[in-house]
């Protein structure tokens, strides 16, 4: 029972629970990275001008990539035709 709310989701977009782990660290990472470099341009226009820009472009490149993609792709237009509660 306990392993299934670790699983049931990686599951859901193709991944196993180690594989979903090292997508999500490197992602939640990466968005980190690319806010900060935001802040700092905010505070220091003339540095990190296309930092926050390639960082969410990347991001989406990665997201939207592969078999995962596909996979999230199916699970959002089950979604969408399951009736509103």
């Amino acid at each position: 029972m306990i392993f299934k709310i670790f699983t049931s989701h990686p599951q859901s977009v193709g991944e196993s629970y180690w594989q979903h782990l090292g997508f999500a660290t490197a992602t939640g990472g990466t968005m980190i990275l690319g806010g900060l470099a935001c802040m700092v341009h905010g505070l220091f226009p003339f540095l990190c001008n296309r930092t926050g820009s390639k960082t969410i472009a990347r991001l989406h490149d990665r997201m939207s990539a592969g078999a995962r993609h596909a996979v999230m792709e199916k699970n959002h237009s089950d979604l969408s035709q399951q009736p509103a509660e």
